[in-house]
């Protein structure tokens, strides 16, 4: 009897019951009811979900048969390494041909005045004009198998891309050249290419072609002059043996003799990439159109699920289409039917092209995110405005690690806005890579730009990438895993204690986007390059437990202090200029010394207001003679040592104050930005001697 009464308790009501029951409601209750439904089933209906990633991130590379240690990504699912991702694009010329397909012949390449919209060529115009360039070439003597190098000297813009597929188009091969090698290095480059024609944007670039060149013996017939120039110049250049032509003659030359596109073969040269080397001749490293297309292949393998491009997008060109990062990228948005705008010419005038072009595709180098991390901070001027930037950022941060990545949440509209704002506001996609980059700089930006924002780690001999983080692994202080066109494995540097059976060594990567060699010159190829095709690249690396590789140090900068002790100045660099005070660093060690000393370049936009907190103020100028400034910086990044586990050995025990920057203009950095050690130890080497007496003292 019990049980019965208790069933008849249980029993679901009848939908009578309930309405009697509801109408004991107010009718401002029930629409209240009514409402909150709505809204809960509304939010969950539209709350932000995180992709499904890629592959699994706990384990994004896997280890290969055969005892070598070598690993693959994951995402490959157990397949055969990419050298393609579409049928139709298997060369870089075929990347056009697709991209005026997808596009509908939409707008393919843009550029601008200042104060000015864009202005666009589409795919077809591009293509034409690419063909009768080449064509003109050809009337020129070039020819694939005679005489294929083409010279290309120029600033990014439309007619850098257009002289390009000119040489793709007739299966000649491009060979940048860029001022910053210096006169030297590019009377070496045409040496070594037997480079007849050179496309050159202005015409102080052909006279310093010219002063390279005059007085020796050369191969150059022929510039092609894309902006206008004046008869003095032309005199000049005959005096060298040299005809001078505009851009748009060589055209209706090609135009009037038109030939038939003779387009290249996947295993076909596509271009001799320079690279810049911190010492010695730059080396020509020879890279075929299957390695330009794996390498952008593999880049798009990874993102084509949480970041897929088409027609719509547009990409914003202003690194150095001399080197290989800026081609990788430009190919992904052309084998897509994506707009690439281009810069003004002018660094200091991107925002502004930001700001008209509003790019979806946004690659970037560790400087450029180093100064905007500095301006938000900058602008956070008091405690307060600090502490709500930091909350935002760690609400934005516990998102990401969830693997939600967006630009509109509660945080974006009231804080990162402007941040947003500053890079055009639809940006979707940012890669950087060339450089390290902190942790902390690149996790902030992440959260504050909101967008999938990818590092890479490679060099031009693997041409471009090697590796790249995962969608969903927003995780910084790593490089993330193989991409899926190269396997890597780490090799024993004994003399620094690395061992690849601890998953520790120098960082070696095989695949079809490792190049040719280089060119002319098998004993530096012998050196980079093994007999199994693995490339040496003198990073050592270290395997993390998910897969994903980080950098710890740089085997061919390793030095030994004079107790025996090896020192890798790139890593406790790396530590130092995470001061707030100090924006470069050269540490320098000698094998007859026992101890590090450091030339500092402290940060003009920080060090007035790092010096105020300490007591001291001053014009940058004074700060930088002030000799408690001076100490206070040695403090400071000795105490940054310490926290990131440098030996006691690792730290610099004095430092001299400089206050010009080292950049490629002065001949300290090369043009990826990376320290010329050999340049900078002469440069500073009467400071180093002056510091080293002090110690001794």
């Amino acid at each position: 009897m019990q049980a019965h009464e208790l069933l008849k308790q249980l029993r679901v009501p009848d939908m009578n019951e309930v309405r009697d029951y509801l109408r004991t409601f107010s009718t401002n209750t029930l629409i209240g009811m009514g409402a909150f439904t709505a809204i809960t089933a509304y939010w969950y209906a539209t709350r932000p979900k995180a992709l499904k990633p890629p592959c699994d991130l706990q384990m994004q590379s896997q280890e290969l048969l055969g005892g070598e240690f070598a690993r693959r990504a994951t995402i490959l699912n157990g397949g055969p390494l990419l050298s393609y991702f579409y049928d139709d694009a298997k060369t870089m010329y075929e990347f056009f041909l697709r991209g005026q397909r997808i596009s509908n012949d939409g707008p393919c390449l843009g550029s601008r005045k200042p104060k000015q919209p864009y202005e666009w060529l589409s795919y077809s115009t591009v293509i034409e004009r690419a063909e009768h360039l080449g064509s003109a070439f050809l009337q020129k003597g070039h020819s694939k198998n005679g005489n294929p190098y083409i010279g290309i000297f120029s600033q990014n813009r439309p007619e850098w891309t257009i002289s390009e597929l000119a040489c793709y188009t007739y299966s000649l091969i491009s060979v940048p050249l860029y001022d910053t090698l210096g006169t030297e290095a590019i009377v070496y480059i045409i040496d070594k290419t037997c480079i007849n024609t050179v496309v050159c944007d202005v015409p102080e670039k052909a006279r310093l072609l010219l002063d390279s060149v005059s007085g020796h013996q050369h191969s150059v017939k022929t510039l092609i002059l894309i902006e206008d120039f004046d008869s003095e110049l032309v005199s000049r250049a005959q005096q060298c043996g040299i005809e001078i032509i505009s851009l748009r003659d060589a055209e209706n030359i090609g135009k009037a003799h038109r030939q038939k596109p003779a387009p290249p073969k996947p295993d076909d040269l596509a271009i001799i990439c320079f690279t810049s080397g911190t010492t010695g001749n730059p080396k020509g490293a020879m890279l075929t159109h299957k390695n330009i297309v794996s390498n952008t292949s593999a880049f798009v393998k990874v993102t084509q699920i949480h970041c897929p491009l088409g027609p719509d997008d547009a990409h914003i060109s202003y690194l150095p289409l001399a080197h290989m990062f800026e081609r990788v990228v430009e190919g992904v948005a052309l084998m897509h039917g994506a707009r690439i705008g281009y810069f003004q010419g002018d660094i200091r005038a991107l925002m502004d092209d930001l700001q008209t072009l509003k790019p979806t595709i946004f690659p970037v180098v560790p400087r450029l995110l180093n100064r905007m991390f500095d301006r938000i901070y900058g602008q956070a001027n008091s405690p307060l405005k600090r502490r709500i930037l930091e909350f935002a950022f760690r609400r934005k941060e516990a998102e990401m690690k969830s693997g939600l990545m967006r630009r509109d949440s509660l945080w974006d509209k009231i804080i990162f806005k402007k941040v947003q704002a500053s890079v055009g506001g639809h940006v979707r996609m940012m890669v950087t890579g060339a450089a390290p980059i902190s942790p902390q700089v690149l996790t902030f930006l992440r959260a504050a730009l909101g967008c999938q924002f990818y590092e890479g780690y490679g060099q031009t001999e693997c041409t471009a990438g090697s590796t790249t983080t995962m969608p969903g692994d927003w995780t910084a202080g790593h490089v993330g895993a193989p991409l899926p066109c190269n396997d890597i494995k780490l090799v024993d540097v004994a003399e620094m204690n690395y061992y690849a059976s601890n998953g520790e060594g120098e960082v070696c990567v095989r695949g079809p986007n490792v190049f040719l060699g280089y060119l002319k010159d098998p004993e530096k190829t012998k050196e980079t390059l093994d007999e199994d095709g693995w490339v040496h690249t003198g990073d050592i690396g270290r395997w993390q437990a998910n897969g994903t590789l980080k950098l710890v140090d740089r085997k061919k900068h390793i030095f030994k202090l004079a107790q025996g002790e090896y020192i890798a100045p790139e890593k406790i660099e790396n530590i130092y200029i995470r001061s707030e005070a100090v924006v470069q660093a050269f540490v320098h060690g000698d094998s007859l010394q026992a101890c590090l000393v450091a030339i500092i370049v402290p940060d003009p936009d920080f060090l007035p207001g790092w010096a105020k907190k300490r007591g001291v103020e001053g014009s940058y100028e004074e700060l930088c003679r002030n000799k408690d400034i001076k100490k206070a910086i040695l403090e400071d990044i000795v105490k940054l040592g310490k926290e990131s586990g440098l030996k006691s050995f690792e730290q610099v025990k004095d430092i001299a104050i400089h206050t010009e920057m080292f950049t490629v203009q002065n001949g300290l950095l090369t043009p990826t930005l990376k320290a010329k050690r050999a340049e900078l130890r002469n440069y500073f080497r009467k400071q180093i001697d002056e510091l080293y007496s002090t110690i001794q003292m």
